[in-house]
């Protein structure tokens, strides 16, 4: 779907007309240690929770985690901040996916560009990506 450009998860979902928890957020991370040194990561979490950080490097087996600037997630995924769609086609850039997905039939997500949303049946996107799952969110404040 085409729309006025959005990034923020609380606006996007008003737009798109979609619940904030089945709209797929995409954060890059940088984590390191735990004997695997440094590495990208890219985590999926609902538009309505937050990351948890320390459950997320538990999960990943790192002891330390910082977001990706802006520049890194760029180059890491071909898109801007706030437009990145929940795929990773690197090996260098692992993605992992919150659980809490699985409740919904579908799931929404910005597709590559500010200004344009896809929605997408959540067992064909499960089916195509074969992600890792896990859980690292705590709700919004």
């Amino acid at each position: 779907m085409e729309h006025k450009p959005e990034g923020r998860s609380e606006e996007i979902s008003r737009i798109r007309g979609n619940h904030p928890a089945q709209a797929m957020k995409a954060i890059v991370l940088s984590v390191r240690g735990g004997g695997k040194g440094k590495r990208a990561v890219m985590v999926v979490i609902p538009g309505n929770q937050r990351l948890d950080m320390k459950a997320l490097l538990s999960h990943v087996s790192a002891q330390k985690g910082r977001f990706a600037t802006s520049e890194e997630a760029t180059v890491l995924t071909g898109c801007v901040m706030g437009a990145i769609p929940p795929f990773s086609f690197r090996k260098d850039l692992t993605l992992i996916v919150d659980h809490s997905f699985k409740a919904y039939k579908e799931v929404t997500f910005n597709a590559g560009r500010l200004d344009r949303s896809l929605t997408l049946c959540f067992a064909d996107y499960e089916q195509i990506v074969k992600p890792e799952f896990g859980h690292f969110t705590v709700a919004e404040n």
